[in-house]
């Protein structure tokens, strides 16, 4: 008896790992260390189900005590290392990249003109939620970024 009751448990756990198509972790804004005072204007996630599931969030932050959103993205930039993420390359030449510790995540982070910018000429796409916010603090001349979290490589 106690063998079978082994057996039926061994099958459970084999077939509950076949054709897991979920992604590692969805990764959550809380998982961003940002700048003190920062907030976030904006928020959506996306996910893949495909055979290399994953999920990624958007953000748009934005804090009222910066004048200009290059200074942002650069004491972001700052925090992070603080934090012990290490700088990477962007997925285009506005956009900087930091990778998290053990790399479980890989976050993407541009000014809100740098993206609002390669979302008009087509390179990059964000979900409307995220353009909308993005073009709202434009409007408002708040220092803002865009921002992507997915989880990373490990």
């Amino acid at each position: 008896m106690t063998a079978r009751r082994l057996g039926v448990l061994a099958l459970v756990l084999i077939l509950s790992g076949c054709g897991a198509s979920q992604a590692k972790r969805t990764p959550k804004a809380a998982d961003i260390p940002l700048v003190p005072g920062a907030q976030i204007a904006a928020q959506t996630q996306a996910c893949d189900q495909g055979s290399r599931a994953y999920c990624a969030i958007d953000l748009v932050v934005v804090d009222d005590h910066y004048v200009s959103s290059d200074v942002l993205a650069l004491d972001e930039s700052h925090v992070l290392r603080k934090h012990g993420w290490s700088p990477a390359d962007g997925d285009t030449s506005l956009q900087v990249a930091a990778n998290s510790p053990g790399h479980k995540f890989r976050l993407t982070y541009s000014t809100a003109e740098g993206d609002l910018r390669e979302i008009d000429l087509g390179t990059i796409g964000r979900p409307w939620a995220i353009t909308y916010a993005l073009s709202n603090t434009m409007f408002d001349r708040a220092a803002a970024m865009s921002m992507m979290l997915e989880v990373g490589s490990s």
